[in-house]
């Protein structure tokens, strides 16, 4: 019987071997392709769309609107660098000071965002699904490596812009400006820049039409950090213009 079960248990393990580099040659081409090409749609607002359909929610629609970096306010590129990763323009995809912090915190999940640069919050939108794991934050550290090998930083910061969730169905800040303020990414103001990045750790509780005391609160503190930066002169100095 052993034996006649030994090829079905060969074919198992080369489909799923197959798979799996199929998979991992579908990430490696989009690595390649979204280098030059706008992204149409990211692996997180795939699963927001299909948890939404599972739950019977059929007018739920994940939208983006692809905009060029010159198309987006510098102010709002300087906010998500001002809130989520001040070491953007020098590290390597990692910070590992604070990826240091949450191992000496037992890897507490109110710390693996801080330890998360943007480059890696580029690479889990774009590929990977939601959540908080190991083995999520191991696939990653891969793609990571990836993008930032093929990308320069300015297509991160672009990439990641045009697929951050900014609140329910709405990602990519274009989507964003034109729901909360009415206005194209272009003419995002300081404020309303700092704004849409107070809502980033989490855009389903915390909400940019809606803000509470909390948000407000880091929203000035997310606007005096962009002073201390040296405002717009940061970007250029950073070639992130």
């Amino acid at each position: 019987m052993s034996r006649n079960r030994r090829p079905g248990w060969v074919w198992m393990k080369k489909a799923v071997l197959r798979l799996l580099m199929g998979i991992v040659g579908l990430w490696l081409l989009g690595i390649v392709l979204f280098a030059f090409i706008p992204v149409p749609f990211s692996a997180v607002m795939v699963e927001r769309q299909l948890g939404s359909w599972l739950q019977g929610n059929f007018s739920y629609v994940a939208h983006s609107d692809w905009v060029g970096r010159d198309e987006i306010s510098p102010w709002m590129a300087l906010a998500v660098i001002a809130s989520e990763d001040q070491k953007f323009p020098t590290h390597w995809g990692f910070d590992v000071d604070a990826i240091q912090s949450v191992l000496d915190s037992n890897g507490e999940n109110s710390r693996m965002r801080g330890a998360s640069t943007l480059s890696q919050q580029t690479a889990k939108n774009l590929f990977l699904w939601d959540g908080r794991s190991w083995v999520r934050k191991g696939l990653e550290a891969g793609l990571t490596v990836g993008i930032e090998t093929v990308w320069t930083k300015r297509r991160i910061l672009t990439v990641y812009l045009n697929i951050a969730e900014f609140g329910d169905g709405v990602f990519g800040v274009e989507e964003a400006a034109q729901r909360y303020f009415n206005k194209p990414a272009s003419r995002l103001t300081m404020p309303e820049a700092a704004l849409l990045a107070a809502v980033l750790p989490n855009p389903i509780r915390f909400k940019a039409a809606a803000p509470s005391g909390y948000v407000r609160q880091r929203q000035q503190w997310i606007m005096r950090q962009m002073r201390q930066l040296g405002g717009e002169t940061f970007l250029s100095r950073n070639h992130l213009n």
